[in-house]
Formats: structure tokens, C-alpha cells, sequence
């Protein structure tokens, strides 16, 4: 079999992504070679992968290593990606959150927490994908467009692989999260605008110089393919079997889109049993065009300008918005959103239920889980995963007001018995 195609005069090495066989439109099915391109030449909708898998047992994913690549058959990778450092991310655990459940009325309810990757988000597992086929490309500069935790985990990625990175912010960033990347790359460049502003420059950089690999631009299709494994993990880890209901927060909108598809390849390849199951979304208030969308019963997506704490959310005008809604009404889910205020509740809420301390991003997807039980969208019989994507530590400001030290004391029994602390 001859290597695949890049475009003319090149050639990728043999087995260089896999089992993927080209780019398909997501819009028109046309499909185009392997290469860095994001957009159909037929009608400029996105690409993303297409496989030839071969048989896969849930022995052959369970003897591979503790981390994504257990999955490399699945993605768009090399067969001996092991051997390119990288970050090694994923397998993080599921924990069983009877106390939340609990406080809920849930009565089978799971976190799937991915706070616990290196740079502390699941946009570890995305970069280690888009990381792959930047090497395959030969690309010289590792960079993307960032509302915080890409940022981080581009930088950390790119060091551990001794490429050069650059990372674009808005400017009006949390300061942990530009410490963040700042620690690991000496290019990190602040934009001033919002997540828009940022990823319409990006693009544009893209276009005009060579060499570079934008994760979420030009290597978006690879990239992308990261969050099945967010997906295939919940169903290894829950025993080989797909949960009820599952509560994703929204941003692109990708992350749940590629997590329902990594559900239907597992049923297509009969690692799992073939059940019905409802996705939902989860946006805040200040940033859902999305959930806009879904109640008004619209398909298109109207951008807005985003204004809310959830920042790595803020993403006014979602490339996988309408595949958001599709992948939600298909199922039976939904989208919905919640305010700031409830997002910091939400923050406290599943700290002080299951000792995990989520970033906005979480508190939203917490929150609105909380709002889908309040409103009976969401069926509290049934087994539900709920998605963490950060660490707090990364959104300090959105919870630092509201939690303090209850009381000050005298170094005293006599003062400790005076507060009446318990």
C-alpha cells in the first residue's frame, strides 16, 4: 500500500496516522487526502477523519498503557506514538459521587474528572493528538488560539517535545492560567479582544505562514479526534457499557460531539452493547448561544459577545454548535445554561460533596446538571456521568469571595470553645 498523500510532491510514512484513511466534509462527504486542512474545497465545511478500523477486542485496549494511547488504534496516530514524548494524557478517574448524587436525588451519578491530567484540564488529551500530526507535517511552530487550558497544554506539550510554541490569549485572561503557560513557554502572546477576536487572528496567521501547526485551526481535524477518548474511557471504566445520560459542558462544542461518536464506534466495533443513551449540553448564561438555540427550536447559532466567568467557555461563535443541538434532540437531551452566580455555587457544591475542586468550566456543567434534576429534564433513575474538564486551582478568582476561614481564634482551648465551631 503506498503512503498517503499530503498534497503534491509529498508523502506521509507509512502508518503515520493509523487506521485514518482521508478527511470527509462533515456537510457534503466529499473526501480529500490526509493533510493540514480543516475546511472542504467543495463547500468549506469542516472536516474531520475517516477510518478503516481493523477488529478491536477490549483485551487488545486493556493490555496498552494507562493513558490515551490504549486507544491508538481509534485515533489518528502512529502505531509507535509511545515513543514521541509527549504528556502522556488521560485514563483519569471516574469516581462514584454518591454524596453529590445525593444532594442531587440522583441515585446513580458518576464524575469523569479530568483535572487530574498534567497541565490539569482535558485539553491535554486534544494537544496530544494534534501534537502527532504536527510531527507528521513537520511542522516547525506548535501554536493555538486559547481561552487558558489549550494554552497550557499546548506550551507543556511543545516543551516536553522540544518544538517551538506559541500561544495566543485575550488578553483579559485569569492570571493563573496565563502563569500556566507562561512557565512553559517563553511565546506567550496576549491579544487584546476576546476568544473571537484571538481565533479569527489565528487563522489568519495560518494562512500566511508556513510551518505553522495551529491545533485548533489548521490540524483542528486531528486534534479534535483527542475527546473520544473521554468517551471510550467512561464506557471501559464504567465495566464496557454506555452510560444513561451524560452532561458535557459546551464551548466549540466539540468535545461533545467527538464524545458521542466515540460511543458509536465502540457500538460499531461491538465493544459495547448498542443502547439508547441522552447527551447534554451544558453553557453559561453570559456565553450560550448554543442553548439559545436549543430552546427557541432554531438550528442556526447566533453569535454573541461572551460575558461570563466561565471563560474557557466563552466561545461567542461555536464552530460544532449546530452538531451540539443535532447530537442533543438525536438523543433526547438537552442544552442548558446557568448563571454566574449558580456556577460558583456549583463550584462550592461538588467540593464540599466529593472533595473535587472544578474550575468554571466544571461548576457549569455541575450547575447545570443540578438545573436539568430542578427542571425534570434530566431522569434522576437513571446512570448519569457528569464531565469535569479543569482544576480550580486555574479560577481562584470565581469562588475566592465566597469561601474564607469561618473564624479567627486565640491559640487557646478556651478560645476553641468560645467559637462554638461544631
Amino acid at each position: 500500500m503506498s503512503a498517503p498523500t499530503v498534497e503534491a510532491g509529498k508523502t506521509l510514512r507509512e502508518g503515520a496516522f493509523g487506521n485514518a484513511t482521508g478527511l470527509s466534509c462533515r456537510e457534503c462527504g466529499h473526501q480529500i487526502a490526509l493533510g493540514p486542512h480543516y475546511a472542504c474545497p467543495e463547500c468549506f465545511g469542516p472536516l474531520e477523519i475517516a477510518y478503516d478500523f481493523p477488529a478491536v477486542t477490549r483485551e487488545q485496549i486493556e493490555a496498552g498503557p494507562a493513558n490515551i494511547w490504549r486507544y491508538k488504534a481509534l485515533l489518528p496516530v502512529p502505531d509507535d506514538i509511545e515513543q514521541s514524548p509527549n504528556t502522556e494524557p488521560g485514563f483519569t478517574r471516574l469516581l462514584k459521587a454518591d454524596n453529590l448524587g445525593r444532594e442531587l436525588g440522583i441515585d446513580n451519578l458518576w464524575v469523569k474528572d479530568d483535572s487530574t491530567n498534567p497541565t490539569n484540564s482535558f485539553k491535554d488529551r486534544v494537544v496530544a493528538c494534534a501534537l502527532s500530526a504536527a510531527r507528521e507535517f513537520d511542522a516547525k511552530v506548535f501554536a493555538c488560539p486559547s481561552t487558558g487550558n489549550l494554552a497550557n497544554a499546548v506550551a507543556a506539550a511543545g516543551a516536553r517535545a522540544g518544538i517551538k510554541t506559541v500561544v495566543f490569549i485575550p488578553s483579559n485572561l485569569e492570571q493563573p492560567k496565563q502563569v500556566n503557560s507562561a512557565v512553559f513557554t517563553d511565546n506567550l502572546i496576549a491579544v487584546d479582544g476576546n476568544y473571537d477576536d484571538v481565533n479569527k487572528l489565528a487563522s489568519e496567521i495560518a494562512g500566511e505562514e508556513d510551518g505553522w501547526a495551529f491545533v485548533n485551526v489548521n490540524v483542528r481535524p486531528y486534534y479534535a479526534e483527542g475527546s473520544k477518548t473521554l468517551g471510550y474511557e467512561i464506557a471501559e471504566q464504567l465495566g464496557w457499557r454506555l452510560p444513561d445520560q451524560i452532561v458535557i459542558p459546551v464551548a466549540s462544542g466539540s468535545q461533545l460531539t467527538k464524545v458521542d461518536k466515540a460511543f458509536q464506534e465502540l457500538i460499531k466495533l461491538g465493544l459495547v452493547e448498542d443502547k439508547p443513551y441522552r447527551v447534554y449540553g451544558a453553557q453559561a448564561e453570559g456565553c450560550s448561544p448554543v442553548s439559545v438555540a436549543y430552546k427557541a427550536g432554531v438550528d442556526a447559532i447566533r453569535p454573541v459577545k461572551p460575558d461570563t466567568i466561565a471563560k474557557s467557555l466563552a466561545i461567542g461563535n461555536p464552530a460544532d454548535g449546530v452538531y451540539v443541538l443535532d447530537v442533543c434532540r438525536r438523543s433526547g437531551g438537552a442544552v442548558e445554561d446557568i448563571t454566574d452566580d449558580q456556577v460558583r455555587d456549583a463550584i462550592v457544591l461538588l467540593a464540599r460533596t466529593e472533595g473535587i475542586f472544578t474550575e468554571t468550566a466544571g461548576g457549569t456543567t455541575v450547575g447545570v446538571l443540578k438545573k436539568l434534576v430542578e427542571t425534570g429534564q434530566l431522569d434522576t433513575s437513571l446512570e448519569t456521568v457528569v464531565i469535569n474538564t479543569g482544576h480550580g486551582l486555574k479560577t481562584l478568582d470565581a469562588v475566592s469571595e465566597r469561601v474564607s476561614a469561618r473564624v479567627t481564634i486565640a491559640p487557646s482551648y478556651d478560645a476553641f470553645v468560645a467559637a462554638n465551631i461544631l
